[in-house]
């Protein structure tokens, strides 16, 4: 089903979110499916012009054509997967909280583990990953996939805690690189790949980190929080190409922060957003899984270049 939602899309809460034009797009979300269970992970493909997402509960990952608008299924069952991303050779990255792993999907068709276990033990379920331009893939792993059977497989944690890891591109090596928190989510890193930022859903708030050699990392401080009135709980997160970091803050729809962590706007959703992610041709159409539905909105701003460009 597509559709034009009603409503009054965008809230300027200062004024760097006019002067940025990031309220200078689309005036009305477009919904271009309404009919998952629980939608996450959207994931522009830009050599197929087609976005791909998750549909959790209902253990799938749906597709569909930017040039015909057309739905199809292109994965079922899927392992549960949340979180999708490409590495640098353009082969899809999946976190699947049912298997509890990350994979990756090869030119053929077949799937790689990546990384399943830390240190002998099952993960938790892999919620969201990044690549970094040395190959090595970085992932949340909370738990939110083996405490039910509704987006997962209930399972007892075999370690102890939720974390954020690095697999290692040349030995497969599983590390913990970030703890310390309740329940870890969204992650990506910063233009220049110098910080790492990662969402923490049940303490709502934003966490960065330094990047250092050797792919560890620093003990991390506190970006942002989500606000007082208790509606927003952050899931996933994305730069834009200015520094901007846009965030899915579930019922208070889309969040927008400038560099020095201030809230500056907020895009008004009809339903709870989970996740967001930048496409289409230009690399300026939101994407954004809302509960049951997919919408999108062309914006004056352009996401995060798809090939990261390191620090010096």
């Amino acid at each position: 089903m597509s559709g034009i939602a009603d409503l009054s899309l965008y809230e300027i809460l200062d004024d760097r979110f006019r002067t940025g034009r990031c309220a200078n797009g689309d005036m009305r979300l477009e919904r271009l499916h309404d009919d998952c269970r629980w939608a996450e992970g959207p994931l522009y493909l830009p050599a197929w012009r087609q976005l791909i997402w998750s549909d959790i509960p209902n253990d799938r990952i749906l597709r569909w054509d930017e040039a015909t608008g057309t739905i199809g299924t292109f994965r079922s069952p899927a392992g549960h997967s949340n979180g999708n991303t490409l590495d640098r050779e353009g082969r899809l990255i999946t976190c699947e909280q049912g298997g509890r792993r990350v994979t990756r999907t090869e030119p053929d068709g077949s799937r790689t583990v990546v990384a399943d276990r830390f240190e002998g033990r099952r993960l938790n379920s892999p919620n969201d990953a990044v690549v970094r331009s040395d190959g090595s893939v970085w992932f949340s792993d909370p738990d939110f996939g083996i405490t039910s059977d509704y987006e997962g497989h209930r399972a007892p944690a075999e370690i102890d805690g939720c974390h954020v890891y690095r697999a290692d591109p040349a030995t497969g090596e599983v590390r913990l690189v970030a703890d310390g928190f309740a329940g870890p989510n969204g992650l990506v890193f910063s233009p220049d790949e110098s910080r790492l930022y990662v969402s923490d859903t049940r303490l709502n708030q934003i966490r960065v980190f330094e990047v250092r050699p050797g792919g560890t990392l620093s003990d991390g401080k506190v970006f942002a929080e989500a606000p007082a009135d208790g509606r927003a709980r952050f899931d996933n997160i994305r730069f834009d190409d200015e520094g901007r970091l846009w965030v899915a803050a579930m019922e208070d729809g889309v969040h927008c922060y400038d560099p020095d962590g201030t809230l500056i706007g907020r895009l008004r959703v009809p339903e709870p957003v989970s996740n967001i992610a930048f496409g289409g041709p230009r690399n300026n159409r939101l994407f954004i899984t809302a509960t049951t539905s997919l919408y999108s909105l062309v914006l004056s701003v352009t996401g995060l270049p798809r090939v990261h460009r390191p620090a010096a």
